[in-house]
């Protein structure tokens, strides 16, 4: 009886962690700063990764399909210009980006399809920012035409802790109805220890017009993915084909008064 209670134990361990393991992915796009005033260093730094945000864990992240930039409505392709970096031994990105002129820069990324046997799927995080520069507050709102994407209808800068974020989620242009959106905030730090699962991730819902509405309790970075998924499947390591969670993801900073 102890043998089967021991297994027993081991067991649920095993199911625990895998769960814990599979629950909240994000893409990440994490600039050095969201706001570039006169005064600041016009040369920013930008890391891109897969990981737990509020965990602190990470995926392995091959190179992008594309990483770009737009800029007052033009694209501009930066993806020869990472750097890859390991961190816990995975593979992560870095760019440094030079601000030349005033204007929205919204930075994104989309990844290679990364499979994760814990969910029977792959993964495509479809990643955004925006970066303000130097006064003009123009472009913030614009779609980049990704297969899915966030469209803010909060100015994503300037925000002050307790300020709320609201966005629109689009699959393929079109708003997703009733879109379930995951939240987490970037521990940075380590400092935040939540007592149960459900803190780790916030989950909310967006309204039959796709639109989402959050509160930002914390200053720090914040994620938002919209999770759906894809209209076309691939096959995994065993030949089997799979389907595909498509996620529109989407990082803001908050700021705490002063």
């Amino acid at each position: 009886m102890k043998r089967i209670g021991v297994v027993f134990v081991l067991l649920a361990c095993f199911i625990f962690l895998c769960g814990s393991d599979a629950i909240a992915h994000f893409g990440g796009i994490v600039p050095s700063d969201d706001i570039i005033t006169q005064e600041d260093d016009k040369a920013i730094t930008l890391n891109v990764r897969f990981f737990h945000p509020m965990e602190g864990g990470y995926m392995e992240m091959e190179k992008p399909v594309q990483f770009g930039v737009m800029l007052m409505g033009k694209k501009q392709d930066l993806i020869n210009t990472l750097k890859q970096r390991k961190i816990e031994g995975f593979s992560t990105w870095d760019i440094v980006y030079k601000i030349t002129r005033p204007g929205d820069y919204t930075f994104y990324v989309e990844p290679k399809p990364y499979w994760e046997p814990a969910e029977d799927c792959f993964i495509i995080h479809y990643t955004k920012v925006c970066v303000n520069a130097l006064g003009l507050e123009e472009g913030w709102d614009e779609e980049l035409g990704l297969e899915t994407e966030i469209i803010p209808l909060t100015r994503p800068y300037g925000l002050w802790t307790g300020n709320v974020f609201t966005g629109v989620v689009k699959v393929k242009g079109q708003p997703v109805p009733y879109a379930e959106i995951e939240v987490e905030y970037y521990n940075e730090e380590g400092e935040i220890n939540p007592s149960a699962d459900p803190y780790i991730t916030q989950v909310i819902k967006a309204d039959k017009n796709g639109v989402f509405t959050y509160c930002m309790p914390k200053a720090g970075w914040w994620a938002f993915a919209a999770l759906n998924e894809a209209s076309w499947t691939m096959k995994d390591p065993d030949g089997n084909d799979k389907p595909i969670e498509i996620g529109a993801v989407y990082w803001v900073r908050t700021r705490d008064m002063k």
